[in-house]
């Protein structure tokens, strides 16, 4: 036999003093056991409390003496269970959240029509529209008999469907509904400014009508915010469930499916491995394009970037440092900034060109108004979890800070996409390379993942064209590499002091236009390494702007957005996963420069 009394009910009205308010309700509600949620705002009051029907009496004389409260009239229902789980008395902006201004239903509502009339209507078969102003998951478990749903999740959605409804609709009656009126008390009003003519209001809403009227005309059941669920047209508790998930109310065939997992899913909101990483990842590529509309570093700013002084350079004066360890930049306009103030000690104070520097010391080069190049940011996520990032990085675009690039780089723009935290990239590729990259979600992760590629035990693959018909189909190049490799002016071969390097070359094809389609397998990892094996081969990759045919040497280090693009492409990659311990491997499409359409290859590697 059902012993607790539910009482739900609201009240526009100017409301003062709400914090000391707050506190004797939330006082008085837990003396006498009662559990629930009471909103209350400045507009007024909303609430959903159940407990021992004297109980309640006394909260609803407490109610009434506040003033502008007094005609506060509750709907009751009973159950056989508490509801709530413990009593919240909150103070919020609005007691039922519409989020837009003007809209005051203390001071006008739309007219209101009595539930009995409602039904008196609808048994004559009046032309009628019936809006059910409530979210889709609510519509689900019930509603009148022919109504139009708004269409909405959440009732801030609510404007915008108003916006879709057809132009004739705004000369025609309309009788909006919701669970207990409060929602119509905002959406009348709204409605009637957008120029809609006859709109009405149903009285105390759905859990008012059943109580004067039953279900004719109506439905299924009425959704309810508390733990009941649903309640059917007598207001008793139907044996419904609701998704802990997406909030779908759930009947009992519906809780029988093998999709219904309570606390996790239902067969409405159950998604698979490979669902639920596609939307992950669409919500990724949405929240890229936020990053990068407009590009972060397009807007001018000043950026400080660090220096140490390593050991070579101690004793140095400032000017003659800088303009070694920076040998491309001429030394007159190292000059110019040091003149400029824009090279500052490590407490912010300018030094001069004649500053003795020592092993150690840290100073900022202060770059002023600095508006970055353009980079291309069409970054697709491939995969990812909880432990990697794997993507196909567009070019141009830098991974690390570096040149003239600070926040137009892969780094900044997944820290912001990925925020608080700030994924690590496990190894290198330049910013004119597409292809593969894979990032670390944390510090702990990317400390097992990139001493693999330091180790060699990453299984690296390249494509890359190239300029000429190598004659073997298969070679090899060993060539030492300079430490300083890719910075203009460098050496880039060092046979005596520069780093192992071997990579692997296969010939895929040989186009007739004169270029080839090679497959690379770096087993080093050095700067720039294909790169510079293939130039020093004499077969420089199509589009390198750097290390040019006749073993020349360029002078563009991350090329223009516009200019032709580098032919090299991480293709795909396999290394140990750093949290399931197994070996993984991940691959990409072929571009549309490794393919040729113009004619047909001259020959094919069997």
């Amino acid at each position: 036999m059902p012993t607790v009394t539910n009482i739900s009910t609201y009240k526009f009205a100017p409301l003062a003093d709400l914090k000391p308010l707050r506190e004797r309700l939330i006082a008085q509600c837990q003396a006498w056991g009662l559990k629930g949620t009471i909103l209350l705002s400045t507009e007024g009051i909303n609430l959903f409390v159940a407990g021992p029907r004297a109980e309640i009496d006394l909260l609803i004389a407490e109610l009434r003496s506040i003033p502008g409260l007094e005609t506060l009239d509750p709907k009751i229902s009973l159950s056989e269970h508490q509801p709530f789980n413990r009593m919240l008395v909150r103070i919020k902006k609005e007691i039922i959240a519409f989020g837009v201004e003007g809209i005051d239903p203390g001071r006008r509502t739309s007219p209101k029509l009595p539930a009995k009339e409602l039904k008196r209507w609808l048994d004559e078969g009046r032309p009628v529209t019936l809006l059910d102003t409530r979210n889709d998951y609510e519509v689900r478990l019930g509603t009148f008999k022919n109504a139009l749903p708004a269409g909405i999740s959440n009732f801030r959605e609510f404007p915008d469907a108003v916006s879709k409804l057809p132009e004739e609709m705004k000369q025609q009656p309309i009788v909006m509904f919701c669970t207990g009126g409060i929602r119509c008390e905002k959406a009348g009003p709204y409605m009637e400014r957008e120029g809609f003519q006859q709109i009405f209001q149903l009285d105390g809403g759905i859990l008012k009508y059943f109580e004067e009227c039953g279900g004719e005309h109506y439905d299924g059941e009425c959704f309810v915010f508390d733990q009941r669920v649903g309640v059917d047209p007598t207001l008793q508790e139907s044996d419904n469930e609701q998704c802990f998930v997406c909030l779908t109310p759930l009947t009992f065939q519906e809780q029988r499916d093998p999709r219904y997992v309570p606390g996790k899913s239902c067969p409405y909101c159950f998604e698979t491995d490979e669902q639920q990483r596609a939307r992950v990842i669409e919500e990724r590529h949405a929240a890229i394009r936020r990053a990068t509309t407009p590009l972060p570093g397009s807007a001018p700013y000043d950026n400080e970037r660090p220096l140490r002084v390593p050991e070579a350079f101690d004793g140095f004066t400032m000017l003659n440092f800088l303009s070694q360890i920076f040998s491309h930049v001429p030394r007159d306009e190292w000059q110019r900034l040091i003149d400029d103030h824009c090279m500052l000690d490590a407490t912010g104070q300018p030094v001069g060109a004649d500053h003795v520097i020592h092993v150690g010391e840290k100073y900022v080069r202060l770059e002023r108004a600095t508006s970055e190049p353009d980079v291309n940011a069409d970054i697709r996520i491939l995969y990812e979890d909880e432990a990697i990032v794997v993507l196909h990085k567009p070019a141009p675009l830098p991974i690390h800070p570096s040149g003239r690039f600070h926040r137009n780089t892969l780094q900044h723009i997944l820290a912001e996409v990925y925020a608080p935290q700030n994924p690590r990239p496990a190894h290198r590729l330049d910013a004119n390379t597409t292809g593969i990259v894979v990032f670390a979600r944390t510090r702990h992760f990317a400390s097992l993942l990139q001493p693999q590629f330091q180790r060699g035990e990453v299984e690296k693959t390249y494509v890359a064209r190239v300029q000429g018909h190598p004659p073997e189909d298969s070679f090899v190049c060993e060539a030492p590499i300079s430490e300083a490799a890719g910075v203009l002016g460098s050496r880039e071969i060092d046979e005596e002091s520069g780093l192992p390097s071997r990579t692997e070359f296969r010939v895929l094809e040989r186009f007739a236009d004169g270029t080839a389609l090679l497959e690379v397998n770096p087993l080093t990892g050095r700067t720039n390494q294909i790169r510079v094996h293939l130039w020093l081969l004499g077969w420089p990759i199509c589009g390198d702007q750097v290390y040019l045919p006749e073993q020349t040497i360029g002078t563009t280090q991350t090329q223009p957005i516009e200019a032709e693009p580098l032919c090299l492409m991480s293709r795909s990659i396999k290394f140990t996963h750093p949290l399931k311990r197994e070996r993984v491997e991940f691959s990409t499409e072929l571009p549309s420069w490794a393919k040729w359409v113009a004619a047909t290859p001259e020959t094919q590697t069997p």
